[in-house]
């Protein structure tokens, strides 16, 4: 029995391990060996001990000799073109800022010590050039250490959010009767785990090399990152499997429900977290609209927030300065919070898209696909600004009006999409519970989908389960017979077959092939996370009466899960709005009873005797720097509201709704 996918498998999970030593000098370029000859004896330092127990975390394809041989000629070439630039410029500088310096530090007549002016121009620019070189070698070399830290810090996070998983999908695979080194293999060649399974591959490489599960699981769990999470289920799952089937099982079983509490607890902090950052967010966007409020009318009575200032750009007021950054500031802040309410999603309930590989495809996916729908309105929405800007609008809002034409096609497609996965899920739930009753009753799994095809109506899920039904129908021809006994618990062909895919039935084949296109087809991380359960847990020979109770169980959570993130995620989607609204509400107030009541004030400032600056306010300029503020406050808070809800692309919507209102507001009103 093998425990991986055979000699080629291997291959490919020692590469992924970054199991090619310094002796492997025949896949190494001549570069390579150059700078191995030169560098390699750098590895066995003690200051690069921090960073080959760093490399031994990350999944980098060469040893760390070769790595770090690399990044020493890396660096000595960052010396140099640090060098010798630096010391033409100093070159070319050096005499003219040695004169400087003397004439400012010449001594008295009476004394003649030497200053720094007296320093040869040459030798000044030689110091300055080396310095700087070798300030950007010592730079590079450092940054590996970095990168490293980096990498291993990524892999962590990966291990960390797809381990769950890959319990859950042990533990299905323990009621069956494979062993626990063919478990490690299949949950290995799962790519839904991520870096999860490639530890695992790692594993079966290192069984495969040396003979004994044990010391893969052992080398692993040295070398992981994960040292709080993956090191510990390693060591367990090898002392649990010493002690039996029963023992792992017992333990998986155990270990799934922890690791659930775990992600429940993890929920909960970042939730705790959501709401500070919502307080703060409020703050900070309401803050820059009230400070350039407060500049305006402190504008009359000092003149000097109008004087220029000069800039790059040439003199500007300084109060514009303030105005403009407070835009800016804006747009950071939201920017900043939508990535940070984004990055607070749980990984597993973030929607992917994919985009077809011709032009025709993305066409036909621009109605239900949003990175095809933003491909296809990209170009008719940079015309919307180009026509708006020679019909005489503003640079500003001919801007605004090409995001708008691009956010809000975008969006609605958006939410159109995540409307229809929703009903996917809703109705995937009530598909495995269908399913599950008839594979109780000893009907296989491929008869099961095909009455439940043509029995139970689910809405959006029709056609994807039809089309299930008529994929596994293939299988039948193979073996019905292995499906019948899986179904009823007893053994069949793949029971009895070694854990080498190249042994498994072909059923099981078509099998596993027609539940990955159901899943293809859905589209929705509940169906990846979910339905590959049963083709790894029914091509392990697993009791299929069991294998559907757990996944009822799981699916249960899971959408469970998803809608009270839903729910919890609605309230910060109305603070993004009322934040929103509230500028607007203060902005147009000001407009309408303090502007024009200010400028009466400073232009009465020569009959009055009071030293009033008669133009520093300007009805006209004073209202468009306000609409540029709001109009900066309603793309921040609709990127945060939108990110809330449901991701990046409705917050295109979001923005651009709050945008399009905002400018019929300040239009309708005559405030632009």
């Amino acid at each position: 029995m093998t425990d991986d996918g055979g000699t080629t498998a291997t291959v490919e999970a020692g590469r992924s391990s970054g199991a090619v030593g310094s002796g492997s000098g025949s896949r190494l370029s001549v570069i390579d060996r150059g700078l191995y000859a030169l560098f390699a004896r750098h590895a066995d330092e003690r200051r690069h001990a921090v960073d080959r127990k760093r490399y031994r975390g990350t999944n980098l394809r060469t040893s760390f000799d070769v790595f770090l041989s690399r990044t020493y000629g890396l660096s000595w070439a960052a010396c140099l073109l640090t060098l010798v630039p630096t010391l033409l410029v100093a070159s070319a500088v050096a005499p003219g800022v040695l004169a400087a310096v003397h004439d400012a530090t010449a001594p008295p007549p009476s004394a003649v010590p030497i200053g720094v002016g007296d320093v040869p121009a040459p030798w000044a620019a030689a110091v300055v050039a080396g310095v700087a070189g070798v300030a950007a070698k010592r730079a590079t070399v450092r940054s590996s250490g970095l990168y490293l830290r980096w990498l291993s810090s990524a892999r962590r996070t990966d291990i960390e959010r797809t381990l769950p998983g890959a319990v859950r999908y042990l533990n299905a695979l323990s009621s069956g009767s494979d062993d626990a080194r063919a478990m490690v293999a299949k949950a290995a060649r799962s790519d839904a785990y991520g870096a999860t399974a490639v530890s695992l591959r790692k594993v079966c490489n290192t069984t495969r090399l040396t003979g004994s599960l044990d010391e893969g699981l052992r080398r692993v769990a040295r070398d992981t990152p994960s040292r709080d999470l993956l090191a510990p289920f390693l060591l367990k799952f090898r002392e649990h499997a010493n002690q039996g089937g029963d023992a792992l099982a017992n333990y998986l079983r155990m270990e799934s429900r922890m690791l659930r509490h775990r992600q429940d607890r993890a929920r909960k902090r970042a939730e705790g977290y959501l709401e500070l950052l919502a307080e703060l967010f409020i703050v900070v966007l309401v803050l820059p609209a009230l400070l350039v409020i407060v500049l305006t009318v402190m504008s009359v009575l000092a003149p000097g927030l109008s004087r220029p200032v000069w800039t790059p750009i040439g003199h500007v007021p300084a109060r514009s300065i303030v105005v403009y950054g407070s835009a800016a500031f804006v747009l950071v802040v939201g920017l900043a919070g939508a990535a940070t309410v984004e990055s607070l999603r749980p990984a597993d309930q973030r929607t992917s898209y994919e985009l077809a590989d011709t032009p025709v495809g993305v066409l036909a996916a621009v109605p239900h696909t949003p990175p095809a729908a933003a491909l296809a309105v990209a170009g008719p929405a940079i015309g919307v600004g180009a026509a708006a800007a020679l019909a005489g609008a503003t640079p500003v809002n001919a801007g605004l009006f090409a995001y708008v034409a691009f956010a809000v096609p975008v969006g609605v497609v958006s939410v159109r999409r995540a409307r229809v996965d929703d009903a996917k899920d809703r109705e995937m739930k009530d598909f495995v519970h269908a399913v599950s009753g008839h594979v109780s009753l000893g009907r296989p799994f491929p008869e099961a989908v095909a009455v439940v095809a043509r029995d139970v109506d689910l809405g959006a899920l029709n056609a994807d389960v039809a089309d299930l039904a008529f994929n596994l129908s293939l299988t039948t021809a193979a073996g019905p017979r292995a499906d019948s006994d899986l179904a009823a618990g007893r053994p069949g062909r793949s029971e009895q077959a070694s854990a080498d895919p190249s042994d498994v039935a072909p059923e099981a084949d078509l099998r596993t092939a027609a539940l990955d296109r159901f899943v293809d087809r859905v589209g929705t991380p509940l169906a990846g996370q979910t339905v590959g359960l049963v083709s790894g847990a029914l091509n392990a020979g697993s009791d299929a009466e069991a294998v559907f109770e757990t996944l009822q169980a799981e699916i249960g959570r899971l959408y469970h899960e998803k809608q009270a993130l839903r729910s919890a995620m609605l309230v910060y989607v109305a603070v993004g709005w009322t934040t929103a609204l509230l500028v607007v509400g203060i902005v147009v107030a000001v407009n309408t009873q303090v502007i024009d009541g200010f400028a009466q004030l400073s232009e009465l400032s020569g009959t009055s005797g009071f030293a009033l600056d008669p133009d520093a306010v300007q009805p006209d300029r004073e209202r468009f720097r306000f609409y540029v503020v709001t109009q900066a406050t309603m793309l921040a808070s609709g990127w945060f509201a939108g990110a809330a809800s449901r991701g990046p692309y409705e917050a295109l919507l979001h923005s651009g709704l709050l945008v399009g209102a905002c400018y019929l507001v300040f239009a309708g009103g005559g405030m632009i």
